[in-house]
């Protein structure tokens, strides 16, 4: 086979697999944007273990209008602008992959809205093609909703376990991030049923309350050391808490 150049559409999907592996790269992706938008409050809806509805809403400082279309193309990016801007990154993502590898494996809604705007923009992607462009209105903050994760790529369907599991690692990634987020009130909602809800109060054994149990949550060890760096806090298991099995 001679040497050639792809065409743009492939070399998309082959990049999207750097990004997206499974529904849960979904979530986590649009996660960290919102997280990285200052959002305080982040729901979460799936469906049929994420191939079909992926939906994350959050409260935080939206697109401007002028920059939304800007955001689905590759290495478009608000959070670096030179080479020397990568030895001091304080944000979750940078690259400014996210939005088109999930477009290019997916159906994308997006619903954005910025503190400057009047209206929201609301733009539709198919096959990594915005087909509706439009004003919508909102309140600040972003909603995107995807659809149909895989749905033209059967190999990438056929590796992904069942709904169960995809639903598991979705909510196992969930809690990691509202155990790091003890300030951030995040909602998970699997197939119309409410599986996670936190406070968003800042308090970590709240939030440990809401994963493992009130039981649990009364029996663990604060940790707090600020004396010297560096400053270490959280809460830890004794050992009467352990247990022999998964």
């Amino acid at each position: 086979m001679p040497i050639k150049l792809l065409e743009a559409q492939l070399i998309s999907q082959i990049a999207a697999g750097e990004v997206v592996e499974r529904p849960a790269s979904v979530v986590k992706e649009l996660l960290e944007n919102s997280l990285d938008a200052n959002a305080t409050q982040i729901n979460v809806e799936v469906n049929g273990g994420g191939t079909n509805l992926i939906r994350v809403s959050d409260n935080g400082n939206g697109i401007p209008q002028n920059e939304v279309e800007l955001a689905f193309q590759h290495h478009a990016t608000s959070k670096i602008d030179r080479l020397a801007d990568l030895e001091s990154i304080t944000t979750l993502g940078f690259r400014g992959e996210a939005l088109p590898s999930i477009t290019s494996v997916a159906d994308v809604e997006i619903l954005t809205k910025a503190d400057d705007d009047i209206t929201g923009t609301y733009l539709q992607y198919s096959a990594a093609v915005m087909i509706l462009n439009e004003k919508r209105s909102r309140p600040r903050g972003t909603t995107i909703t995807v659809r149909q994760l895989f749905r033209n790529f059967p190999a990438r369907l056929k590796f992904l376990k069942s709904p169960a599991t995809e639903n598991g690692h979705i909510a196992n990634l969930m809690t990691q991030y509202a155990r790091a987020y003890p300030e951030v009130q995040f909602s998970l909602t699997i197939d119309s049923r409410i599986t996670l809800q936190t406070a968003g109060n800042g308090n970590l054994r709240d939030v440990i309350a809401e994963v493992y149990g009130l039981e649990i949550a009364t029996k663990l060890l604060d940790v707090n050391k600020t004396d010297d760096l560096p400053i270490i806090t959280g809460l830890a298991s004794p050992p009467s808490l352990s247990r022999s099995s998964r």
